[in-house]
């Protein structure tokens, strides 16, 4: 079991980790809601997204007390990690926010979580770790489950499929950022990396936001509104949720709980942006959140 910030039993962790990783979800899934909000386009939207979030980071760290495990980036190793770990972010990031404005929420979220079959593979094929069969059958219920949710999205409907390419890629992303961090978590507290990768995401995505050819300035008090919940919300307490889970919970099973991000950006969308929930929508929502369960058992 890799280091904590807290230092609790080993079954209390794993439950707190398990919570706090559906919380995460629950915060990042909201961030398909602000990117359809925001005033700036997708790439100009996720660069603010870590950069805004910089400072309040930056003071959780100034006010954390230590717990026997790094606070502070000291060599250029470590640098060099956290800011390979910044580079995949802003990978899922930047394709993400391309898919969001190219299909539906639901389709774009539950493209970029696809990311656990990615996660799976490269420990089965790069790492030999073991893969139980329950959590096999749990993540493919969870797969099925999203199938159902994303519903249209699977008639290769060409208005779709562009943004349902850039989330493919996006899941590529994120489970390669899920791993990293999985692999910085026992050497570096959650405030440290969210720190480092924000940065070093910030840096990735600037030129590719200048480049874009996108506004780089909101030019209302509701458009910074947007960007600072994006920064605030989705990414410091979404993103720290989901770092701390990563110091007890294995980045394939991290990657199957935050399936649950599709479900709760369909149901934002549907309160907020009006989009509607079918009967198979419902019925997706439900079978993702059995397979976790599931998936959560075979790790147990």
């Amino acid at each position: 079991m890799p280091q904590s910030d807290l230092p609790l039993t080993s079954r209390r962790v794993d439950t707190l980790a398990f919570a706090a990783l559906l919380v995460g979800a629950v915060a990042v899934g909201a961030s398909a809601i602000f990117v359809r909000l925001s005033e700036l386009g997708p790439i100009s939207s996720a660069f603010y997204r870590p950069f805004l979030a910089v400072p309040i980071v930056w003071l959780w760290l100034a006010l954390r007390p230590k717990a026997g495990i790094k606070h502070r980036a000291a060599s250029t190793k470590d640098f060099g990690l956290l800011f390979l770990a910044g580079v995949f972010f802003a990978g899922d990031l930047a394709f993400w926010h391309l898919s969001l404005h190219h299909t539906s929420v639901a389709n774009a979220t539950l493209f970029a979580n696809s990311a656990p079959v990615v996660v799976v593979l490269a420990d089965w094929l790069l790492f030999r770790r073991s893969i139980g069969r329950v959590f096999i059958g749990g993540l493919v219920l969870s797969l099925i489950g999203g199938m159902c949710l994303a519903g249209g999205s699977f008639a290769l409907n060409p208005d779709n499929l562009l943004g349902d390419f850039y989330g493919v890629v996006t899941a590529v992303f994120l489970g390669s950022y899920l791993m990293a961090v999985e692999r910085l978590r026992p050497v570096f507290s959650t405030a440290t990396i969210l720190l480092w990768t924000s940065i070093g995401t910030s840096v990735v995505l600037l030129p590719v936001a200048a480049l874009s050819g996108e506004t780089m300035v909101a030019v209302t008090a509701y458009g910074w509104a947007i960007l600072l919940a994006l920064a605030w919300v989705s990414h410091a307490a979404g993103q720290g949720f989901v770092v701390y889970a990563l110091a007890h919970l294995p980045a394939g099973l991290a990657a199957v709980g935050l399936l649950t991000e599709p479900v709760a950006a369909a149901v934002l969308a549907f309160f907020i942006l009006a989009e509607p929930i079918t009967a198979w929508q419902t019925v997706g929502g439900a079978i993702i959140l059995w397979g976790i369960f599931i998936a959560r058992k075979g790790y147990a």
